[in-house]
């Protein structure tokens, strides 16, 4: 009995020592697991507290990047301008710049021309990307794209060079016409000649002059602000009116037809002004005893209907190079005739600005020695009202925020090129017998 009493007191001392032993093992595995090592310090680095959140707000792109350049987070901004692709940085010149910053601490700051990816066109994405340090083991770069801005004040500095040459003509006429005034001033008929040139040469600065205020106008004002519904039938009326002077000089038909009871949805001073400047070109590049007709008519579209209105001459027509920059300011594809009539080669600009700012769009045929039509198409009044509603809602609403910082892991990390719509293909009108 004293044996057994022995054997089982030992078994139980063993027993005790290997629980406790046991239970010493699991704590101890529990606090290994815990700590973190080195490892996991550089494979699941996290930003510093209130980071995320300043970054959301920024309107650059963000991308933060860890000590073996593998991307923490970015912004959806920087996705969609490819600087991040399969988790990585895609552009050379910003990683180097990354490595560098991480080296020795300094920001840097560099602009870069980027090609578009997916478009197949030559022309660059400008951006300025900054690169600063993130704590003691990220960095981070923000990225802003500066194409926008560097095509605004590309069409800046050649539309001011472009007023300053336009100026410059009637200026120095009038200035020398009025040097052969005082020359001839015992000449009676010679100072009536000059004279009657200077009056012209006054007229078309005048013109100049008031055509800049009006493209300015175009471009500054928003029609949405003092919109109205407009019948097409009026706007033609007007626009015939304006140019019938000019058109019974040259014994010019102008002719009004289409369909009738049509409206659009705008500004009202904007679309005569537009429309005006269509039949007043038609009327200066067509020849004597010829017709000029201005039709509307409602056409059906997948975005919703939409107003047509044509301006067909039976003019010198256009050439297709000449085509491809009639809209651009100041650009005369007869710069004698242009002088002749007076032209400025604002017209047809201030025509697109006008139909652009509308939603629609103006749009030519021609064929030389054919004639050329212009269309102006403008979204029915019914429609067009309810999205100018909807595009002003949609102003109002926007915050212009770059978004949340993401995972690599929460994008679909196929490419996102920008797509630019292709030109619509144009079937010739009908051209007036």
């Amino acid at each position: 009995m004293d044996v057994n009493a022995a054997v089982a007191a030992a078994a139980a001392i063993a027993g005790v020592c290997t629980g406790v032993i046991a239970m010493l093992a699991f704590r101890w595995s529990e606090r290994e697991q815990a700590r973190p090592t080195r490892t996991s310090l550089h494979t699941e680095p996290g930003l510093p507290p209130g980071v995320d959140t300043v970054l959301s707000v920024l309107r650059s792109s963000a991308v933060v990047l860890d000590e073996s350049d593998a991307v923490v987070k970015a912004s959806s901004a920087a996705y969609a301008l490819g600087l991040v692709r399969g988790g990585k940085l895609a552009v050379e010149p910003m990683l180097q710049m990354a490595r560098d910053t991480r080296r020795d601490g300094e920001i840097r700051q560099v602009e870069l021309d980027l090609p578009r990816r997916g478009t197949g066109r030559g022309d660059a994405l400008a951006v300025s990307a900054r690169v600063a340090p993130l704590g003691s083991r990220l960095v981070l770069l923000l990225v802003e794209d500066l194409t926008e801005a560097r095509r605004i004040e590309a069409v800046r500095r050649d539309f001011v060079a472009n007023v300053s040459h336009e100026l410059k003509t009637p200026v120095g006429a009038l200035s020398l016409l009025s040097e052969a005034v005082l020359d001839a001033s015992e000449d009676p008929e010679a100072v009536e000649r000059f004279a009657g040139r200077m009056q012209n040469e006054a007229t078309r600065l005048t013109n100049l002059v008031q055509e800049l205020i009006d493209l300015s106008r175009v471009q500054n004002d928003d029609p949405l602000e003092d919109s109205e519904s407009v019948r097409v039938d009026e706007l033609v009326n007007e626009a015939i009116e304006r140019s019938r002077q000019s058109a019974d000089s040259k014994q010019i038909t102008l002719l009004a037809g289409g369909t009738e009871g049509l409206h659009v949805w705008g500004n009202r001073g904007q679309l005569a002004a537009a429309l005006g400047n269509l039949v007043e070109n038609a009327v200066n590049y067509s020849p004597a005893r010829t017709r000029v007709k201005v039709a509307g008519r409602l056409a059906q579209a997948p975005g919703g209907d939409l107003i047509e209105i044509a301006v067909t001459d039976q003019g010198i027509g256009i050439s297709d190079r000449d085509k491809e920059r009639i809209f651009e300011r100041f650009y005369r594809v007869d710069p004698a005739r242009s002088r002749a009539t007076g032209g400025t080669g604002l017209g047809l600009s201030i025509v697109k600005h006008v139909a652009a700012s509308h939603g629609g769009e103006v749009t030519v045929w021609s064929a030389e020695g054919q004639g050329s039509t212009f269309t102006l198409r403008l979204p029915e009044a019914g429609s067009a009202r309810e999205q100018a509603a909807s595009d002003k809602a949609d102003r109002l609403g926007r915050n212009g925020l770059s978004g949340a910082l993401q995972e690599p892991a929460a994008f679909d990390e196929e490419e996102r090129p920008y797509v630019d719509q292709a030109d619509e293909q144009l079937s010739a009108p009908e051209v007036l017998p």
